[in-house]
């Protein structure tokens, strides 16, 4: 098998809140990221696909559609975004990290054949990050 990996950035701003808590709660287990007034982050994606090169083309996958499927099914929907107000698919989950990579994956992986999604690594900070494998690798 082959992996390919497309690197993307965008910027987007969240807060960490559970709406079943008090805000005292809220307060001591997200600190400051759960300012009522928001907090940003410049994310990295990396996206992974894996599979056999055609044998008429060599690739796994176009990376040039690839490029253009994450700026149309994901780029648009989160860049310059809330991700708690603005996004569709993360209504009603709490933005973590790891929520938020589990949530591309399901936006990315019926778009990607005939290559595979292999994974969804998101950096909230350059020494944060989260890898996201889906439920099957």
């Amino acid at each position: 098998m082959v992996y390919v990996t497309r690197r993307v950035h965008f910027n987007a701003a969240h807060r960490m809140h559970n709406p079943s808590w008090d805000d005292a709660r809220n307060a001591e287990v997200f600190g400051k990221c759960n300012n009522p007034n928001w907090h940003g982050h410049n994310y990295e994606l990396e996206v992974t696909l894996v599979g056999e090169p055609h044998p008429e083309t060599g690739y796994v996958a176009d990376l040039s559609r690839l490029a253009q499927l994450l700026e149309t099914e994901l780029l648009e929907k989160v860049d310059h975004k809330n991700l708690n107000l603005d996004v569709d698919f993360m209504q009603g989950v709490i933005p973590s990290a790891e929520n938020f990579a589990i949530q591309i994956w399901h936006q990315l992986a019926p778009l990607v054949a005939p290559a595979r999604l292999y994974a969804v690594r998101l950096y909230e900070t350059p020494r944060n990050f989260v890898e996201y494998r889906g439920a099957s690798n």
